[in-house]
């Protein structure tokens, strides 16, 4: 099985795509691919979440879909039915850890802590989500555990913006940063697609 990082080839964005309905993930994603993106992640928090997803795997083939907010099995199970390409989870336990491994899709467990970045590295997974980086010490936490944890690299979201991507991505044990500054809500809601390709299409051009 592909390593998260594999997977992205190199994208150091994880966009997030939290769509209300089919048809709006589907602009959303198509917005990004314009900007050359190869790989987003739509998160699970809307009852249309699934239906998005699957819309988006049909409508934009040329992207890789993954499915966020992962929080047990039964959400699992739903995200690979839908056609989910990889898995992200907010927070990690040994039940998630246990079933996201069985799963057969590269994985993105989310870890907040030093108990958490162990308990995940223990279940095999040294590629990690921070999350909520800004909450759980930012930058200066995973300075602070690279030479502890020298294995583990980690794609921080949760309070990543393009004020402080690059304080992120400078650091040797950071692969990619994730967030949703580049759909913005009120893009969303008015249709604004082009403000999405152009917001990522910075994001990839400013990255280091």
């Amino acid at each position: 099985m592909k390593q998260f990082s594999e997977l992205m080839s190199g994208q150091s964005l994880l966009p997030i795509i939290q769509a209300n309905t089919p048809g709006e993930g589907v602009n959303i994603a198509r917005a990004m691919a314009n900007a050359g993106l190869q790989l987003v992640e739509v998160v699970l928090r809307t009852d249309s979440s699934l239906d998005a997803l699957s819309a988006i795997k049909q409508e934009v083939p040329e992207l890789t879909v993954g499915a966020g907010t992962i929080i047990n099995a039964r959400i699992l199970d739903d995200a690979l039915k839908a056609g989910a390409d990889f898995i992200v989870t907010p927070a990690s336990s040994p039940g998630l850890l246990g079933a996201v491994g069985r799963s057969g899709v590269p994985v993105l467990p989310g870890v907040s802590n030093t108990a958490d970045i162990l308990l995940a590295l223990e279940y095999g997974f040294p590629e990690q989500k921070l999350f909520p980086a800004s909450l759980s010490g930012g930058a200066a936490f995973l300075s602070a555990v690279s030479s502890v944890f020298r294995g583990v690299s980690f794609c921080p979201t949760g309070g990543v913006n393009a004020d402080n991507k690059e304080d992120y991505l400078k650091l040797s044990n950071v692969f990619a940063v994730g967030g949703t500054w580049v759909a913005k809500p009120e893009w969303i809601k008015n249709g604004n697609w082009e403000a999405v390709t152009n917001a990522c299409s910075q994001a990839l051009s400013q990255s280091v």
